[in-house]
């Protein structure tokens, strides 16, 4: 275990482009990796009036997250919260 903190760090040191071999560029496909077939998310355009995000943007300030995190998180909340009482109907 020693051996392999020590091979790391020494890794943090040295130029490790050198072990690259540029005439012979591998693809995803040679490392055994695939890209998503979507992105997970999706840019959007949201406008807000001004007075609640600033109340958002506030409330994020409070409980240390950016204030786009915190609007997904109310989202999220909100469309779990109404399937839930659909299905519960």
């Amino acid at each position: 275990m020693k051996k392999k903190i020590l091979e790391i760090e020494d890794y943090d040191y040295k130029e490790t482009t050198n072990f690259i071999d540029k005439s012979k560029p591998l693809k995803l496909k040679d490392l055994n990796l695939e890209l998503p077939s979507e992105a997970p998310t999706k840019v959007i355009s949201l406008r807000l009036p001004n007075e609640l995000l600033n109340k958002i943007q506030a409330y994020a300030g409070q409980q240390d997250i950016s204030y786009t995190s915190l609007i997904k998180i109310i989202l999220s909340e909100g469309i779990e919260q109404k399937y839930t009482s659909r299905s519960a109907s």
